[in-house]
């Protein structure tokens, strides 16, 4: 897609560790602050609503520019199904959104939904469009619920979460070529990378371009996980930033360049859910038409959910 806009994304995990109490102490809060691998801990769903009838809910803040129409949005949410106990596979493709203000409405996977399996680990990914709800109702606080992960304790750890992606028209902006792509594919379960090529870029001098990562099961702090850019037959370049070291860049957070984003609850450590944007403009290089995303580990691996795109363009 080309046009006069931008991507953007709000982003929430279901799941934090288990608490003893109201407030987490020791290894739970340092968890919550960041520290910690995550199959170490026992894992609890996050509800911040106040519907009984809910047993795990998440809220975070869509941003979109004034005077921007929305032109697509979709809603990723998936997690594993196996930790202390078994979830049905059945209930996978249905999931609660609350628009700004609003109420929960049912939304179901309106495409085929990804589940993969281990020794250790059930994982899934499912994905609707939510165009017209967003559209509708604009920037603001989305809140979801009802996703159907396990919590409990598993030496993979136990992981979930929630991505929208919103794509928005906006006269007053660049004109931008904008990618967003979906699958579940494993990473590095076979000792080998994935990488996607995006092509068809005209990527003009000067040009200035962000990425998001969506992907589960990340490790934090055991390093080997790397996500390269290649433009052309350039120089590869190593995405990190602040909150995601180059040689870490899948360990259970959600940012922006670095930075925390607006969502309840908002703890540093997400066990196992990444949703990130990156500033790749270091990437980019006049006159390039092709990028090469890499993704790579030395680890177990983990399960690439989606990756969406922005740069400059020309006609």
């Amino acid at each position: 897609m080309t046009q006069h806009g931008g991507i953007t994304r709000a982003a929430n995990s279901s799941l934090t560790c288990e608490t003893a109490g109201r407030r987490a102490s020791g290894p739970c809060a340092a968890a919550q602050r960041g520290a910690g691998l995550n199959g170490h801990h026992r894992t609890a769903y996050a509800d911040v609503d106040s519907d009984a009838h809910t047993y795990n809910s998440s809220s975070a803040r869509l941003r979109i520019p004034a005077g921007s129409r929305v032109s697509y949005a979709r809603l990723y949410w998936g997690g594993t199904l196996r930790a202390g106990g078994q979830q049905r596979a059945e209930d996978i493709g249905r999931v609660l959104i609350a628009e700004p203000g609003g109420r929960y409405k049912e939304v179901r996977a309106d495409t085929r939904t990804g589940r993969r399996t281990t020794s250790a680990t059930d994982g899934f990914q499912a994905s609707a469009d939510v165009t017209e709800l967003v559209r509708k109702s604009g920037p603001g606080s989305y809140t979801v619920g009802q996703i159907n992960v396990a919590k409990g304790r598993s030496p993979a750890g136990s992981w979930g979460g929630w991505t929208l992606v919103a794509v928005y028209e906006n006269s007053k902006q660049p004109l931008r070529r904008i990618v967003l792509w979906d699958g579940f594919q494993p990473v590095g379960q076979d000792h080998r990378g994935f990488s996607v090529r995006l092509n068809g870029l005209h990527i003009p001098a000067h040009s200035h371009g962000r990425a998001g990562v969506v992907a589960y099961d990340g490790d934090r702090g055991r390093g080997n996980d790397v996500l390269s850019v290649r433009s052309g037959r350039h120089h590869v370049h190593k995405v990190r930033d602040t909150a995601n070291p180059v040689h870490d860049v899948m360990n259970s957070t959600i940012t922006e360049f670095g930075r925390q984003t607006k969502r309840l609850p908002a703890y540093r450590n997400t066990v196992g859910f990444d949703s990130d944007v990156f500033d790749i403009t270091p990437a980019l290089r006049s006159g390039s038409d092709r990028l090469t995303f890499r993704f790579t580990t030395a680890n177990p691996g983990y399960l690439l959910g989606a990756l969406f795109f922005q740069s400059d363009t020309r006609h």
